[in-house]
């Protein structure tokens, strides 16, 4: 199924006029004309039936005829804090496969050790979106505006909070394994830090404020990387 976004789709919809990038993609690209169906979603758990009825590459328009909503498919939230890297194709790659194994919100935050402060969060929205769609999701992933790490620490989210360390003796790694200290059914915050690591204040921080520290294995990951096995070892552990 070829699944189509916009936001503007409100369970009372009645039609839907595509722009003129999504107009020529549906009609040059995918040959489709009037009378053909298209689903789309607007990133709220709504799938739209709609049966184009202006096969236009410049307005394609569609007449919405059934509105299905979809029920959750997880009964736990995840959110990840995560300092984004140097090089944006890097942190883009973890966007696309977060999204695509199943996150709920994201917090890029500024780290003592961060190697970028600015992002291009449109660019990154739209990465977000294509990546909901070709997994055939429904619900959009929160992508939030860049914020210290003392700021979000002071954030009350998730019942479970997490912060990935490397830290850890040979015992302590066993003993300290993100997937054995992960609550099944529970919304869960974990940190990412940068290459350089958390700063020893900002450990201490999170510890103070009941972040548990976890290991997410024996070898040094990139922070990509590390993105990528956090979000997927709560989905598998919540399976």
């Amino acid at each position: 199924m070829q699944l189509f976004y916009n936001s503007s789709l409100h369970k009372n919809s009645i039609e839907l006029n595509f722009d003129t990038i999504e107009s020529r993609h549906i009609v040059k690209v995918l040959r489709k004309k009037e009378g053909d169906i298209v689903y789309i979603t607007n990133g709220k758990n709504l799938l739209f039936k709609g049966a184009i009825n202006s096969a236009s590459e410049k307005k394609c328009q569609v007449q919405i005829v059934e509105v299905i909503p979809q029920k959750q498919t997880r009964n736990y939230k995840v959110s990840i804090a995560i300092a984004p890297t140097k090089n944006n194709a890097r942190f883009e790659w973890f966007l696309e496969k977060a999204t695509e194994i199943g996150v709920d919100e994201i917090y890029p935050i500024i780290c003592k050790h961060s190697e970028r402060r600015v992002l291009k969060l449109e660019r990154m929205q739209k990465i977000i979106q294509t990546a909901m769609k070709q997994s055939l999701q429904y619900k959009l992933p929160t992508l939030n505006n860049l914020i210290s790490f003392k700021d979000l620490i002071s954030k009350n989210t998730g019942d479970q909070k997490l912060i990935a360390l490397c830290e850890f003796d040979k015992n302590d790694l066993t003993r300290n394994r993100l997937f054995s200290q992960i609550k099944t059914g529970t919304d869960v915050l974990i940190l990412i830090g940068p290459e350089g690591g958390f700063s020893v204040d900002e450990i201490k921080l999170a510890l103070q404020n009941n972040f548990i520290p976890v290991s997410l294995g024996a070898t040094r990951l990139r922070t990509e990387t590390a993105g990528i096995a956090a979000v997927h070892t709560i989905s598998l552990k919540n399976e």
